[in-house]
């Protein structure tokens, strides 16, 4: 099946079975039903199994899931049967933040390098890294394999940083800088807007407040 027909609704769900999948193998169950699985997720039996039909037949009538296979498959799906070296720019509070969060090489993304342009962070130790000279960028870039550059940076300078990624090969960008970035159509953008999720939030606790 081909993948520009699956929504982007059912790729943001892939992460959480291969996160709930993973809660279920590590307390020793090896098989669930759509139904066990609606439960833990609140998700409908019915939603479970029309997404993970988009991928393949994993679940069998009467028996459910195959957990550890359905756990492989979704990680192949997602691509994280790879390793993948990645590049934060800008290491204020959230770069280094991301720096030190120890899951990501645990998931397969590595950082191997941080940059930025303020003097009193050039040098710093963030995570197992020195941060450099964003200056140097461009030639890091040529000597190394990077497949994912992290954008926490102002989004005055993105357009300009995104230039220079884009033209050393970078393929993936996950962008924290607040503006819609233009691409070739072979880089992949994944925009992160935290101010986004904080007042979804405040949508859904002025609706309850609303319901009383």
């Amino acid at each position: 099946m081909e993948e520009d027909k699956i929504s982007i609704a059912v790729v943001k769900r892939l992460p959480r079975y291969y996160r709930y999948l993973g809660d279920l193998l590590d307390n020793g169950i090896t098989r669930i039903s759509s139904g066990e699985l609606s439960k833990k997720m609140h998700i409908t039996a019915s939603q479970i199994r029309q997404d993970l039909n988009k991928f393949g037949r994993f679940g069998q009538r009467g028996y459910g899931y195959d957990v550890e296979l359905l756990y492989e498959e979704i990680k192949r799906i997602l691509g994280l049967d790879r390793q993948y070296n990645m590049v934060i720019i800008g290491a204020g509070n959230l770069g280094q933040a991301l720096a030190n969060y120890g899951n990501f090489s645990r998931r397969g993304f590595n950082f191997i390098g941080i940059f930025d342009k303020d003097p009193n962070k050039i040098g710093m130790e963030v995570g197992n890294m020195r941060v450099q000279d964003v200056g140097e960028l461009d030639a890091f870039l040529n000597k190394n394999s990077v497949d994912i550059a992290v954008l926490s940076i102002p989004k005055t300078n993105a357009s300009q940083i995104t230039s220079i990624l884009v033209k050393n090969g970078i393929r993936g960008i996950w962008n924290y800088s607040h503006i819609d970035l233009r691409t070739p159509d072979d880089v992949v953008v994944e925009n992160v807007h935290l101010t986004d999720s904080v007042m979804t939030l405040s949508y859904k606790l002025s609706e309850l407040e609303n319901s009383k």
